[in-house]
Formats: structure tokens, sequence, C-alpha cells
């Protein structure tokens, strides 16, 4: 059926039919590789250890997470983790141990989001208690610990992202600090890392910096807050 053309023609291009139906199938060929049970474990990977040290054990458990490079040299390159390994002198915890690193090692083979991992491990309690850390962190369970750094592990290949305070509510919290310390008598800290000492646990961060301020319990690590 003819085209009747009604407007000049400025500009014109031959199209060759038969290269645009190569590109096409050469574009369907690539495909993005992605973690599954199959992918065959190559000789080297690429990883980073994380030391935990517990006042429950006279030693520090070394957690090791190797990851899988996708799709290496392009731009959808991306690290998957595809292992771990969990290390120590003590070898009271040794069954679990052992059982853990497998179970998140397959976790991990199966592909699909494992992020899920972080929050699950985070939510094991110890009921024979937990601890603090440097810092006034509260740990529940050594589980849980692990939990953390397999959280700061994805964060820094970029499975999770970091969550930065704004910096109005920054600003807001350090202003109430002062009010706090001025209130208390205190001389003012320059650490940022040291919190008061009567602040109570953070159910949120897991950090002993909630205090009372304008009638709401307010942590000054993470923002939470009772009054929303």
């Amino acid at each position: 059926m003819p085209t009747k053309i009604d407007k000049k023609i400025v500009a014109y291009e031959v199209i060759n039919l038969e290269e645009q139906r190569k590109k096409a199938a050469e574009e369907e060929k690539i495909q993005l590789e992605g973690m599954h049970e199959n992918v065959q474990r190559p000789e080297m990977l690429v990883g980073a250890t994380y030391k935990i040290k517990t006042p429950q054990s006279e030693h520090a458990l070394y957690v090791t997470i190797n990851d899988m490079v996708l799709n290496y040299g392009t731009e959808h390159e991306a690290r998957q983790p595809f292992e771990i390994f969990i290390n120590s002198k003590n070898m009271a915890h040794f069954q679990w141990v052992v059982a853990l690193t497998r179970v998140i090692s397959a976790v991990f083979r199966k592909g699909g989001d494992v992020t899920f991992l972080v929050e699950e491990m985070k939510a094991v309690f110890d009921p024979q208690g937990g601890y603090f850390k440097p810092g006034g962190r509260f740990m529940p369970s050594i589980v849980a610990e692990i939990g953390f750094a397999l959280e700061s592990h994805m964060k820094m290949i970029g499975l999770l992202k970091e969550e930065k305070m704004p910096d109005a509510i920054r600003e807001m919290l350090h202003v109430k600090r002062a009010e706090y310390d001025t209130l208390k008598g205190r001389k003012q800290t320059e650490d940022v890392g040291s919190f008061p000492a009567d602040a109570k646990l953070c159910n949120r961060c897991y950090t002993k910096a909630a205090i009372v301020m304008d009638g709401c319990l307010t942590c000054l690590n993470c923002g939470d807050s009772k009054c929303g």
C-alpha cells in the first residue's frame, strides 16, 4: 500500500533489515550472569575477613566472606557472596559454627536476594544474655554479631545501602545533646562515639544512646524517637 508524503523530506537513512535482525539476535544471546547453585567455583575468590572479639570467649572469631565476581569486565559487574568461613581457637562452639557456615554458604549459592540473612541473624538472642561492645552497642548474641559483620560486608559490596542520617536531624541531635549535658551539669564531649552514662538501650540500633529529650525517648546514635 503506497504511503503519501505530505511534508518536505529533510533527511533519509537506508535500513539494512538483515543487519538489524543479526544485531537483535546477538542482543538476545547476551544474558547477565546471575548467582545460582550450578555456578562453578573459580580458583580464586575475592573477599574480606572480619575480627569479632566478645567477652564471652578468650579467643576472637574470624569471619571470612568470599564473593563471586559476576559479569566481570562489563558495566554490569557485581560482587555476590559465595561462601563464608568462621575460624577461632575456641572449639566450644565448633559444631554450630560449622553448621552455620554451611547453611549460609548454601543460601548464598542459591542466588536471589540474600540480604534477609542479616536481619534474621541480628534477631538471634542468647538465653544467657548478650554483651556490650565498646561505644555502648549491645550484642544480643555471637550469632547477631556475625550478622552485623555480614551487614558490613554487604554494604561494602553494594548489596545493602548505607543509611545516612539527614544533616538536619544530626544537627538537631547535637543541639539536644548539648542541652542535655548542660541540664545534667556535665561538660559537653567532642567524642562522637561517646554517649551519656545514664543513656538507655535503643531498641532500633542496640546502642546505649537513648535519652529523654522534650519528654521523648530519643536515640543520639540513630535518631530513633518514640514521638516520631
